[in-house]
């Protein structure tokens, strides 16, 4: 064949498709490719990782070679349904005064192939081409495409090594039937250009790249395509051709049969079923679906975040949310125990011991692998695992898994690290978070189940001791928003590091995280829906005052309520979300878009779920919130991150309570959806830890004792109380009363967790202040305080 290659495009950055998505799926048999569908067509293909996207999208365009032609993504309204919504097969239909152009979508259960069985009916002069743009490998700019014969029939070719892409098709005779063809540079080259320029199909390139290239070619009215993926283009050809030569009838029977043995064995409690309206009980059945569609095949138990990238279209990140937290995948676990799915559960907790840091904390986000992505410290994310164990443990689930060694690293590390986290759950700030302690608290009496006496006693200690001081440090009173609203005081979205030494929240300001579009603002002015969680674990009661009084102030910042009901913004200040123009976020290292400025934070239907937690121990119905959450979710079917709540820009697609650009759908907002289902049924929320609701049941503790750390030094102590001196390594500690020149020296005990000496109350009675002295082992080696008692 001659060599007709191509002209390239300039290099620019090479996007992804929207996160919109109306579909997502995968095959349960030896098959490692995952697809997700958006605005009517394909979008990206995982493969053989679900966190390692090899296409941007793949659609159609419908042409008559005479001037007219209609990309189908551009279609104003395209039907897409499933007929059962615990199979993930996607029909799609597009119409038009001229054709009615359908297709369906399945993957081989038994090989890396996706199959889309399609028709075209209209004008006898329309044909139908397919059009891919190829994202193979971790360079975009390096694919190459070929137009070529293999084993004697037509085949699109891309590669990029060590990635191979080969599409095929036959008519439903079976005669191999996809020419004429064109390979070209996206922007420059490719077939859409070619249409755009000319109307037709007028280049014949056989060749292109490397470059971000694109793969087109036209159709038989009607048949099926397959786009194969291995380790070489010529593999590729042939997992295509295998899978077309089985036919796709066959292939989806054994899809369908997989999916319905996978839920056969889940069935949802009959009173949960009658208790859910129909469109409920639907989103409930795809919710667990989707949970098992994000799970990767060589990792058991990882479990991505979204198969999408935010604001696709403007962002050219390789991770998106195609990456793992070890917070989703904890709380997609709970949902997995809450349908019974007890071996998915499992799978979660021996993959998150595996990635677990040698200091005992996990990785911000991470690659299936473990290597890291991001690498801040969200200190939740320590604590969540450790819940994990516990709620397993709870079910008698545990079997031979082995969780002491990773429960004791963990509480070790929150122990030394602890409160304050370098990130709260949204990524942004440093400081005190009331969501962060609620799942640290937890994890401390959870995990101090699994720990010896001395251990125990430590966990239980700082566990009481934090659970203790949450008020002092997260509880602002008589600030500017608790008069505007009513109220006494509220709690703080994020309370900063110097709370510890005392200092109160209007003195300390929150600096914005990077990227983040807010100004130096007062602790005090920064509100969020996390202090929730703390009802939610039971540190607190759901009428508590400092919980109702907050509520009061959370809602009024912080609610919106759209014709779907109501949601609920992160906190105020958030930039994380479209502008008010409907344009895409922009700010984060997510996009490359210059435009000026960030973005205003949308509400998100998880938070909705949240709150229908905090409503159901209030006494109050949950049902309303179930409802909510299940109007919201897309044409598809599925639950976004975010929804529109301010006006209609029916031009943007952005309409109020409905889906936003940002991911869709989110992994985490569908577990909360199957909880709050599960939670409504049983009356409390299905994922409180059983040990914590047991020491607490919603009262904050009444205690006897300070605790000094190098990094949290109290600058007083209440009279009667001791002081308990805590390092991480041994050490000795001097003290004396007044000034006076007699002093105690002790040395510290080994709590397993810590070391540990406490200066005892007897010997503090009628002071009114306490020097100490420390001497210990490590990079920090002595210390000097002075504490007022009073």
């Amino acid at each position: 064949m001659d060599e007709r290659r191509a002209p390239p495009a300039p290099r620019a950055p090479a996007m992804w498709a929207t996160a919109k998505k109306d579909s997502v799926g995968t095959a349960l048999g030896r098959s490692k490719l995952w697809f997700t569908m958006g605005r009517g067509i394909v979008t990206e293909i995982f493969y053989p990782h679900v966190d390692v996207p090899q296409i941007r999208e793949l659609g159609f365009l419908i042409a008559d070679g005479k001037g007219f032609w209609r990309e189908l993504k551009a279609s104003a309204h395209p039907e897409l349904h499933t007929e059962d919504d615990r199979i993930p097969v996607p029909y799609v239909r597009h119409t038009h005064d001229r054709f009615d152009f359908r297709f369906r979508v399945c993957p081989d259960p038994d090989r890396d192939t996706l199959l889309l069985d399609f028709a075209l009916e209209g004008d006898d002069d329309l044909t139908a081409y397919v059009l891919c743009v190829a994202r193979l490998g971790t360079d975009a700019h390096a694919n190459k495409a070929w137009v070529a014969q293999w084993q004697g029939r037509p085949v699109l070719w891309a590669e990029q090594s060590p990635f191979g892409l080969a599409i095929a098709c036959r008519d439903p005779e079976g005669r191999a039937l996809l020419a004429p063809c064109c390979v070209g540079e996206v922007g420059a080259s490719d077939l859409w250009q070619d249409f755009h320029l000319h109307g037709r199909m007028t280049w014949d390139y056989n060749e292109a790249g490397p470059g971000e290239v694109s793969l087109g070619g036209a159709l038989p009215r009607q048949g099926t395509l397959a786009v194969g993926l291995s380790s070489s283009k010529e593999a590729a050809a042939t997992n295509a051709w295998s899978s077309l030569t089985q036919g796709f009838s066959r292939c989806l029977r054994a899809h369908a049969a997989e999916w319905q043995a996978w839920h056969g064995t889940r069935m949802p409690p009959e009173d949960l079923a009658h208790a859910l309206t129909a469109e409920s009980k639907a989103l409930y059945t795809r919710s667990a679906t989707v949970l098992k569609v994000h799970e990767d095949r060589s990792f058991p138990g990882a479990l991505v975040a979204s198969l999408s990238v935010p604001w696709g279209e403007t962002s050219a990140t390789l991770g998106g949310y195609h990456l793992v937290w070890s917070r989703d995948l904890v709380e997609t676990a709970g949902a997995f125990l809450a349908f019974g799915a007890k071996k998915e559960a499992c799978q979660i907790l021996s993959y998150l011991i595996s990635t677990q840091q040698a200091d005992g904390h996990w990785l911000q986000n991470q690659w299936l692998g473990g290597q890291p992505f991001w690498s801040d410290i969200q200190l939740d994310e320590t604590g969540f695992p450790v819940l994990l164990a516990g709620a397993l443990k709870a079910e008698n689930a545990l079997d031979d898994i082995l969780v002491q060694d990773m429960v004791f690293r963990a509480l070790r590390f929150l122990i030394h690290t602890g409160p304050v986290t370098s990130q709260d759950r949204w990524e942004r700030d440093p400081g005190i978070n009331a969501f962060t302690m609620a799942i640290v608290i937890a994890a401390l009496v959870e995990g101090a189940e699994c720990l010896d006496d001395r251990a125990r006693a430590c966990a239980w200690m700082f566990a009481d001791y934090w659970n203790a001081r949450l008020e002092a440090w997260l509880y602002a009173e008589d600030t500017e928003l608790a008069r505007r609203f009513g109220t006494k005081g509220h709690y703080v979205r994020m309370a900063p590091a110097e709370v510890l030494d005392g200092n109160t929240h209007d003195q300390q300001a929150i600096a914005p995280a990077e990227g983040a579009s807010d100004t130096l603002r007062a602790a005090c002015l920064q509100v969020s829906t996390d202090f929730l969680q703390l009802v939610r674990f039971g540190l607190r009661d759901a009428h508590d005052p400092c919980i109702r009084s907050s509520l009061a102030v959370a809602d009024g910042l912080l609610r919106r309520d759209t014709p779907n009901g109501p949601a609920w913004c992160r906190y105020n200040g958030d930039d994380y979300g479209e502008h008010t123009d409907g344009s895409p976020f922009d700010g984060s290292p997510f996009v490359t878009s210059s435009q000026d400025g960030k973005g205003i934070g949308r509400a998100w239907p998880l938070l909705t779920g949240e709150r229908g937690h905090y409503a159901l121990l209030a006494g109050e119905d949950p049902t309303p919130y179930i409802e909510a959450m299940t109007a919201m979710t897309g044409s598809g079917g599925l639950l976004p991150e975010q929804v529109w709540d301010a006006d209609p820009l029916p031009d943007q697609g952005l309409m109020p309570g409905e889906p936003t650009g940002s991911a869709m759908p989110l992994v985490w907002a569908h577990a909360e959806f199957i909880k709050l289902c599960h939670s409504s049924l049983l009356g409390y929320p299905v994922d409180r830890p059983v040990h914590t609701w047991a020491r607490y049941g919603g009262k904050r503790p009444v205690l006897d004792y300070a605790i000094w750390q190098w990094h949290h030094r109290p600058a007083e102590i209440e009279a009667g109380h001791e002081l308990r001196c805590v390092l991480a390594t041994p050490f000795n500690v001097r003290w004396g009363i007044d000034g006076g020149q007699k002093t105690h020296v002790m040395q510290a005990e080994d709590w397993g967790l810590a070391f540990v000496a406490i200066v005892p109350a007897s010997a503090l009675r009628g002071a009114k202040s306490l020097q100490l002295h420390i001497e210990a082992q490590g990079p920090e080696v002595y210390a000097d305080g002075h504490i007022v008692i009073r």
